[in-house]
This record gives structure tokens, sequence and C-alpha cells, in this order.
């Protein structure tokens, strides 16, 4: 199974796609955009307002409720002889001191993140000033560069407040982060339409799409056709980006992503048999990284979060032949043994054709790139029938990625 998985051809999943086809702002309002809707191989087309007429009565859907942070910050070297007022941006990726990400956001004095660096040729060394205004104070906001960590660096912040957090200065002086494919410009607007009704949790620096076309008004249908909605979270990275550049998906290495379940998500998944309606692909990777998860704790019961890391091709290394039920009842008792009530952790998982899902058995998503490790999620979803999908978005006029038309899949 992992030679199989390891020796996917990436061009075996590329199509054409125009850029006049990219969704450069959303529909409004946004649950006004389209809705494909696949259903054991067949094809048609509803409005997102649909939604919960689609789906079985008493079914439990799972939301992820990140938030995304103005993860952009933008600073101007300060002039001298070499270096006369250039333009530095530190985009935040994931926080390094204190590692946690609510403890982080509220950080006063210091904190420290791993960045990339735009115009890093120009920040050769010295310390970069920021003046930001929060609550009719006018604070300076100070960052240094660290040592090297990936593609990037640790960035230290410090400011002159110690009454103000991270997370204000962040809010006063940051840019949403929107994906580089709309090419244009964070607009104002971006701040409201680029963050899901739900979401709850910051540290994502990109949206879960999917979530994009929900409104109150639908989540009011699905409450009133008794379908359960629960809540987790998955802290989207950058890497969510990163094109699939290798002849083989084998050279792709996907990035981590932190995740954070709740006890009772547990449970409801449980009361459900172990399946759910995933709402976007983040939900789809967090739901079914836990059932590798609950397998890890069955013969390692005092497991660490690190320890619990699912690894990129955990999945295709051997057969679990653990029922879904059962491995979720491990995670259980793992968190009852730890008092705790939020199973937290990583996952790295990829999910290409030859997968078995586990706990997805319908998918709420919007549509993808050409050779993306998206697209080869929703192919293994629906058992390599991808193009039937894509073909229809094409030609019947959907709009395409981030603040695109979405579709329900149900193989």
């Amino acid at each position: 199974m992992l030679d199989e998985a390891l020796h996917i051809r990436t061009t075996d999943y590329d199509y054409d796609l125009p850029d006049w086809r990219i969704a450069k702002f959303p529909l409004e309002p946004r649950d006004s955009s389209k809705l494909l809707v696949y259903r054991h191989g067949d094809v048609s087309e509803k409005v997102f307002t649909d939604l919960p007429g689609l789906l079985p009565e008493g079914a439990l859907m799972v939301f992820n409720n990140t938030r995304v942070i103005q993860a952009r910050l933008h600073f101007r070297k300060e002039d001298n002889a070499q270096n006369r007022g250039a333009l530095i941006e530190v985009f935040l990726l994931e926080p390094a001191s204190p590692s946690d990400y609510q403890l982080n956001f509220a950080a006063t004095g210091s904190c420290s993140w791993y960045s990339l660096v735009g115009n890093l040729k120009r920040w050769k060394s010295g310390t970069l000033r920021l003046a930001v205004d929060v609550g009719g104070h006018r604070i300076t906001l100070c960052a240094t560069r660290g040592p090297a960590h990936g593609a990037g660096y640790r960035i230290d912040f410090t400011w002159d407040n110690d009454g103000t957090t991270f997370s204000e200065l962040l809010e006063a002086a940051g840019e949403i982060p929107i994906p580089p494919y709309l090419n244009r410009q964070s607009q104002e607007s971006d701040k409201t339409t680029y963050q899901t009704v739900y979401s709850k949790i910051k540290g994502s620096v990109a949206a879960p799409t999917a979530g994009l076309h929900f409104t109150d008004r639908v989540l009011r249908d699905l409450d009133a056709r008794g379908i359960d909605r629960e809540e987790l979270t998955l802290h989207v990275g950058a890497g969510t980006f990163r094109p699939v550049k290798s002849e083989e998906i084998s050279g792709h290495e996907m990035h981590t992503e932190f995740i954070a379940v709740h006890r009772s998500t547990i449970q409801k998944l449980i009361a459900h048999g172990g399946h759910a309606i995933a709402v976007g692909t983040t939900s789809v990777r967090t739901l079914e990284s836990l059932f590798y998860i609950g397998v890890y704790l069955s013969e390692h019961p005092d497991a660490t979060e690190e320890d619990m890391h699912v690894g990129q091709w955990v999945p295709y290394r051997g057969t679990a032949d653990m029922d879904t039920v059962t491995s979720l009842h491990h995670i259980l008792d793992y968190l009852d043994s730890q008092g705790l009530d939020v199973l937290k952790t990583s996952t790295q998982i990829i999910i290409v054709p030859g997968y078995k899902y586990h706990i997805v058995n319908m998918m709420v998503t919007n549509f993808h790139q050409p050779q993306s490790t998206l697209l080869l999620l929703v192919s293994a979803f629906v058992n390599g029938d991808w193009h039937t999908i894509y073909d229809y978005a094409i030609s019947h006029g959907f709009r395409f990625l981030s603040y695109g038309d979405s579709s329900l899949l149900i193989p």
C-alpha cells in the first residue's frame, strides 16, 4: 500500500484552470454560492442554502473553528547608508515562545514566532521597529531575527507596554494573509469575508475555506433538521499553499498542523457510530487523524502530545484492523487517565488515492488547485472519480478556490 501511494504521479491530477475562473472576492451573501452535489457518481447543481435539506436528519456535521490571524507585519528598515527605508515583511507561521497559541497571543512585553521573512537580503542585522496605536496608546513593536528554522527564522518580538497583548498588536498592525493566487492586495473587507462565521480559536494563516459559505441562516436550518454540530480546531499553516513540485507524491513533504479536539466531540463521534460529515479538508484531516491516534494509544496509553503526532505516511504502513469506535474509545480512555478535556497534538497526514476513510462519510469542500494534495484527498474520497466533478464544475461556470463555490461529496 505504501509503495503504491509513494509512486502516485502528480501530473495525473492536472486540469486547466484559467485565472478568470478563480474567484477574487466572495459572493454576497456568502450562502448564495453554487453547490455542486456529487452523489454516488451522479452530479447535480444546487445553491448553498439548499445544503441542510440534502443531508440525512440526525447526522453529525463537524466544523473547524480556527480563526485566521492578521499574520503579515510590515516593518520599514531604518535608513542608513546601505538600506534606505527597505520594506521588510514578517509572516508569522507558528508560535515559538510561548509555544502554546493562546499563551503566545496573551503574552505581554515579549514573544517569539517562527516566521517567513520577505526582502530578507535587506535585513542582514539590527532591530526593526514599528509604531502601533492600540487603544489610544502609541506602542513601539520591535523585531529581532533569531536562528534559521525551516524555510524561515525565529523572530523575537518585544514592545514597550506591558498592558498590551501580542494579540492586540496583531489586530492593530497586522494584515490578513489572503491566498497568493488571488493576485491582489488584502482589503479591509477580507478581515470579515476571510473568516468563517463560527471562527473562535486564533491561530491560522489561511481560512478553512469550505466554511466560508455558512451563514447563521444555514446553521439554523441545520439545527432545524436535527443535524448535530460539533467543532474542532486545526490551525492552517502557510504550507497549505505550497504546490506539489515533485513528479511523484513521495517527493512532497506535508506541513505539520496543530489540532485540538474536545472530549465531548469524541463522545459525539462515538454516538454516531464513528461517522461524520466533514466541513472542509482541514476537518477531514483532523477527523481521520483521530483514528490513527486511537490506534497508537491502544498500544501506548501513556503517550505524550508529541508521541501522538500523526506522521505523513502512517496510514500506509500496514493495515489497521481496529474498528473506528474502538479507536475513539482509546482516546477517551487516554483523556480520562490524564484528567484532560481536550486532546492536543499535531498531524502531518496526507490523504491520497488508495487511502481508506475511517470517519468521514460525506464532505463539503471547495474546488482545489490542479496537482494539489487537496485534489488528491478529494480523489481518494470519490474513488478516483474527481474528473466527473471538476469537468462539470468547469463546464457549468463554477467559481474556484478559496472564495469560490463549493461541493457536497457523497461517494
